[in-house]
């Protein structure tokens, strides 16, 4: 089968406009990126979350004192 050379490549990517048009593929470069974007925004969120429920917990243990 060999390796993939730039001129395949080139060739694909010929074939991909040629068969979608630019206009498709630019709306679906904006969507992918839409997600993308997203996704990362849900896993930040999904950390902060958690964060905040492991120092939601340990503060109530914080709180205590002992009175001498």
């Amino acid at each position: 089968m060999g390796e993939i050379s730039i001129t395949k490549l080139l060739v694909v990517a010929a074939l991909v406009v040629l068969l979608f048009g630019t206009k498709k593929l630019r709306t679906l470069g904006g969507d992918l990126g839409a997600a993308i974007k997203g996704f990362k925004k849900a896993m930040n969120d999904d950390d902060t979350s958690a964060k905040n429920a492991s120092d939601a917990a340990a503060a109530p243990g914080e709180r205590l004192s002992h009175k001498e």
